[in-house]
């Protein structure tokens, strides 16, 4: 017999002075909508330094291969919490059983502009007429590309984008083959790549994309409606992980490096340069929700405007 069902047999005839068991924990699966993003990487931290357990958790992470999957596998209940970019929030519009709980990112600082190594290409500015590799017509690096243009004020033929798909070995293959001048991926991607004298980071692209809630959390209405403790307990873990984290960025780094496979010195950098960004409240902010809005038109995610509202909630938000 298990021990947790003798202390209850035990308490129940009023036996006294033996130790009574733990509540066991509830689990969760979460999902991350990339597997080595920086700004999704805090809940496999808060697994292996032991803050989820600490709150009464048992975190299961699930790594997908974009958004769309993610919020696929959400929607068939096989996930609870999903991490991802705040567009995620177009997939409620369109019938996803989800809702944002948080937005614990706001610029997009895990994001950049990269360049091969010995690129003439040393300004934004050296982009106007230039190939911009993007991951795919409507994704989010597609409208980056256009918004640097239209910031610029090169007008929409002021860069012309192409599909290289998602991935360093992408990027990096999109370099060496001269397909593309430039392209948006990930900034640890082109860290590593300088590390290797194969690309480097340009620019970032928080200041054209502005506040976007780049990292957000999702949460499935079932278990908002069945575990809503539960829920506020990832959300107080998570904050309590971002918190570590800034306390013990050697720690931080070296576990990071051994989830991306990326080196030390790289995931170093990419820690000095998302680190500030993540907030430590989990509350939506307004130029996101604002950004987001005109976003999902733009990126023909949704044919008109939301009530975004309707999206996202601050019941589970930790007090």
């Amino acid at each position: 017999m298990r021990w947790s069902s003798c202390a209850v047999m035990l308490a129940a005839l009023g036996v006294g002075g033996l130790p009574v068991a733990a509540t066991a924990a509830t689990t969760l699966t979460v999902g991350k909508a990339a597997a080595t993003a920086s700004v999704m990487l805090p809940v496999n931290l808060g697994v292996d330094f032991g803050i989820f357990t600490k709150h009464g958790l048992d975190v299961k992470v699930a790594d997908f291969s974009g958004g769309s999957k993610l919020f696929q596998a959400m929607t068939a209940g096989s996930v609870d919490i999903g991490i991802a970019t705040g567009t995620g929030m177009a997939f409620t519009v369109k019938g996803a059983p989800i809702l944002a709980v948080c937005e614990h990112e706001a610029q997009m600082t895990p994001s950049g502009i990269g360049v091969p190594w010995n690129s003439p290409v040393h300004s934004v500015d050296d982009l106007k007429g230039k190939r911009v590799g993007i991951s795919s017509p409507g994704s989010f690096t597609d409208w980056l590309a256009s918004e640097v243009a239209r910031q610029r004020g090169w007008g929409p033929e002021g860069l012309t984008k192409i599909s290289i798909g998602n991935g360093m070995a992408s990027g990096v293959a999109a370099f060496r083959t001269d397909t593309v001048d430039a392209a948006i991926i990930p900034t640890a991607e082109l860290l590593e790549m300088e590390e290797k004298h194969e690309g480097r980071l340009l620019a970032s692209v928080a200041p054209f994309a502005g506040n976007m809630a780049a990292g957000t959390i999702f949460a499935t209405k079932q278990v908002m409606a069945d575990h809503p403790d539960a829920v506020r307990a990832f959300l107080a873990g998570w904050l309590e992980t971002i918190d570590y984290m800034r306390k013990h960025k050697d720690e931080t780094v070296k576990a990071m490096s051994a989830l991306t496979g990326f080196s030390p010195k790289v995931m170093a950098k990419e820690y000095d340069i998302n680190m500030p960004s993540f907030v430590r409240d989990c509350k939506f902010d307004a130029e996101s929700l604002a950004n987001l809005k005109r976003s999902f038109v733009e990126l023909k995610l949704l044919d008109t405007a939301p009530d975004m509202s309707t999206l996202y909630t601050d019941a589970f938000m930790p007090k």
